[in-house]
């Protein structure tokens, strides 16, 4: 229903080095995780009895990463209450509600984005400098409809806090509300400035590819996919998001499909890349077309 979260699914690794000094299964865990085992690191974390505030995230960005939101959202429930004044706590929560609010039915569907909104606002609020969850919300802002809490002006006053953080992000926030207000020429020139801003960040650079190929300028989008590519030879995102443009837009199906398979066959995918069931329906997708 409502898109609370960016293209390329976005999804950032909370538990890091302050892990190391919790129990060992939950640092084993948290290594499981990395790799994108993620069952092998619910059934460790299912087994262990007292679980902090870091557990229980830990455990509902697994069930997050195999999509059962339910369970997620519980875990998540659980972090929050051990540790309410956790930004990642509260904003991880907020993700859960959103998916949920997108797949549910439409009895469901407008309280379980409301909440997400509200778990987005207070993760903000809790913490101005958490860049995931600001992004989220401005996401949230741009997709929603009024009556859920949305709205572009809401959207346009978020981005000076956005640009404080990340300049280049910032840029990139208002090329999506310069394009959703079919502003296009203006668009391209926040995602060139992003690019501009952050040269070796591999993602602006896919990012104008995108708007290129959508707006049919083919052979400017291919310079800028050649451009990523040498930027990042081994990139799984490169190959993903390339993959991905070329079947959303119809062209180059072939070779869309020969990047999933080796995305798909890559050994070094983290919990920050797409997960190789979302390549592989996109592979299916790429092959009926």
């Amino acid at each position: 229903m409502i898109s609370v979260m960016k293209t390329a699914i976005c999804t950032t690794v909370l538990l890091c080095s302050g892990l190391l000094a919790y129990a060992p299964n939950v640092e084993q865990a948290q290594k499981l995780y990395d790799r994108t085992d993620y069952a092998a690191a619910i059934k460790i974390l299912q087994a262990e009895t007292k679980k902090d505030g870091h557990a229980w995230a830990l455990l509902g960005q697994s069930y997050f990463m195999q999509a059962d939101f339910k369970r997620a959202t519980d875990a998540f429930q659980e972090a929050v209450a051990a540790e309410p004044g956790k930004s990642e706590f509260v904003h991880w929560l907020g993700r859960a509600w959103g998916r949920r609010a997108e797949l549910s039915n439409p009895l469901f569907a407008p309280s379980y984005a409301s909440k997400a909104r509200q778990c987005f606002e207070r993760a903000v609020a809790l913490d101005g400098s958490n860049r995931e969850a600001l992004n989220d919300l401005f996401d949230y802002y741009l997709e929603a409809p009024g009556f859920l809490g949305g709205g572009f002006q809401k959207a346009e006053a978020l981005i000076h806090q956005i640009e404080a953080q990340d300049p280049a992000e910032g840029s990139f926030a208002r090329a999506q509300l310069a394009e959703r207000r079919n502003q296009f020429d203006a668009a391209e020139l926040q995602l060139r400035r992003a690019v501009e801003l952050a040269p070796k960040e591999v993602g602006r650079i896919l990012d104008l590819a995108s708007n290129l190929s959508k707006r049919g300028r083919v052979q400017e989008s291919e310079a800028a996919f050649a451009r990523a590519q040498n930027l990042a030879p081994n990139s799984p995102d490169v190959l993903y998001r390339r993959a991905e443009i070329y079947v959303r837009d119809g062209r180059n199906l072939d070779k869309a499909r020969v990047l999933l398979e080796k995305y798909l066959a890559s050994s070094n995918l983290t919990p920050d890349d797409p997960p190789r069931e979302k390549a592989q329906a996109l592979l299916q997708k790429a092959k009926r077309a």
